[in-house]
């Protein structure tokens, strides 16, 4: 079982329409790991930060982070969050942007999508806000690794 939190960053998502970050919470419990807590922040760094803070101040070993990932200038989740980590993982992008290339084709090239360790030792995934991208990360990248990722982190 992995504790893991979630930061979703939209101008628009509320609760009720944040569909990646109830995928992403919904699919992760299914498999028997424990949500901590979800936040929803604009697409602001000071926001992005704060809620960042709040989750390595937690138990979790997991932060997944949805949106705010594309090249629109309002995009800052990457400039944010890439400089906290003390470790990048820089094979996450590189084969996400790889397998969503064969499922959207270039406009994946877009995506800043990237992964880091925490200066708490947590796992930490910054992803595009798309349902189905969140989906792909999620599926074909993240979980086939996660425990050995986690693993390696803390031994």
């Amino acid at each position: 079982m992995i504790e893991f939190g979630i930061i979703t960053v939209s101008d628009t998502r509320t609760e009720e329409t944040d569909k990646s970050g109830k995928y992403l919470q919904d699919k992760l419990t299914s498999l028997g790991n424990k949500f901590v807590t979800k936040y929803i922040v604009k697409d602001d760094a000071k926001e992005i930060l704060m809620a960042y803070n709040k989750l390595i101040d937690t138990n979790c070993e997991l932060i997944l982070v949805n949106g705010g990932t594309g090249i629109a200038v309002r995009d800052v989740t990457i400039e944010t969050l890439e400089p906290q980590f003390v470790k990048l993982i820089p094979g996450f992008g590189e084969y996400f942007r790889r397998i969503s290339f064969d499922e959207i084709g270039t406009r994946a090239l877009a995506s800043g999508a990237t992964a880091g360790i925490t200066a708490t030792d947590q796992l930490c995934y910054l992803l595009p806000g798309s349902t189905n991208a969140c989906q792909t990360a999620l599926e074909k990248v993240i979980l086939p690794d996660l425990d050995h990722l986690i693993k390696e982190i803390t031994k």
